[in-house]
């Protein structure tokens, strides 16, 4: 199991004390800074490795960064404090994207990123709690990582437990019916520490998500299971963190965050081959041009 990089723990640490003390503009140009460098390193692990979810990588980074960065009460130095909260990425085969947030804020050192999906790396292509700190529970096979969230936050209610559960949910995952069965669950239990988060960008695997199974309209799905629903720019880091800090009441949040597959880089942005493409030489030098501005 890889272990933490306390120095960069410590800038992390460090980093969530400046954004709760400033301003929720500073926050929001902060977190965008450290979302941007995180697409370049995700950027090189992919070239690097010759393989992963590009695409969807970039679309959830904005999310991710702006849970770990100002959100979720966790300590990479304590990965298994029993008052932590838990984030489950559903949507597991954007473990890139996770791998690059969770060494950023100091779960792992950096150099461990050369290793992703290399023989017997820790960094598989999809995430493994038992091999990286900060990974709450292995995903992959979608639509088994929101019932699995459901049933932390039910567990943190019966402790008596504060701590709070987000899951982060790809859009075309929507379509597995265990979510519903999760979501009805979670309204019944009116499990208000429990936050799911959609990554809504409209693209899965091979097509549109509307081309495949409809659904629209998603917001009225979601408070119809009894989900108090919350609505945003997934790549706007101000108007996520509002979606994530508004007080839930007494019913679970159901934040969609509509986001871009490819987000960052003008020829994926939008584009459903970049689901898993690997960039070429002169792509990914185009594409850390860009992600250099």
């Amino acid at each position: 199991m890889l272990t933490t990089d306390d120095p960069q723990a410590d800038h992390y640490l460090r980093l969530r004390r400046r954004l709760a003390e400033g301003s929720a503009a500073d926050a929001a140009a902060a977190l965008a800074d450290i979302a941007r460098e995180v697409r370049r390193t995700d950027l090189a692990m992919i070239r690097r490795a010759g393989l992963g979810h590009i695409g969807s990588d970039f679309s959830v980074i904005d999310i991710l960064v702006t849970l770990y960065g100002a959100v979720l009460s966790v300590d990479p130095r304590a990965p298994l404090a029993p008052d932590r909260d838990r984030l489950i990425l559903s949507k597991g085969h954007t473990a890139g994207a996770l791998y690059a947030v969770l060494a950023q804020f100091g779960f792992f050192p950096r150099s461990a990123l050369e290793t992703f999906a290399g023989p017997l790396s820790p960094l598989n292509g999809h995430p493994n709690r038992t091999k990286v700190p900060g990974v709450e529970t292995n995903t992959g096979p979608l639509g088994h990582g929101f019932p699995v969230a459901v049933g932390v936050a039910l567990a943190h209610r019966l402790r008596g437990s504060r701590s709070r559960t987000f899951v982060v949910l790809g859009d075309g995952e929507l379509q597995e019916g265990s979510n519903w069965e999760a979501a009805m669950t979670a309204g019944h239990h009116g499990l208000s520490a429990l936050t799911a988060v959609v990554d809504r960008n409209r693209l899965q695997q091979g097509a549109r998500t509307e081309e495949t199974k409809q659904l629209e309209p998603l917001a009225d799905k979601w408070r119809s299971f009894g989900w108090d629903v919350r609505e945003c720019d997934g790549h706007d880091h101000g108007r996520l963190l509002a979606a994530f800090t508004e007080p839930a009441g007494d019913r679970p949040v159901c934040v969609i965050a509509h986001t871009t597959k490819g987000k960052g880089v003008s020829f994926m942005e939008d584009r459903v081959e970049w689901h898993h493409k690997v960039p070429s030489a002169e792509q990914a030098a185009s594409a850390f041009e860009e992600l250099a501005r």
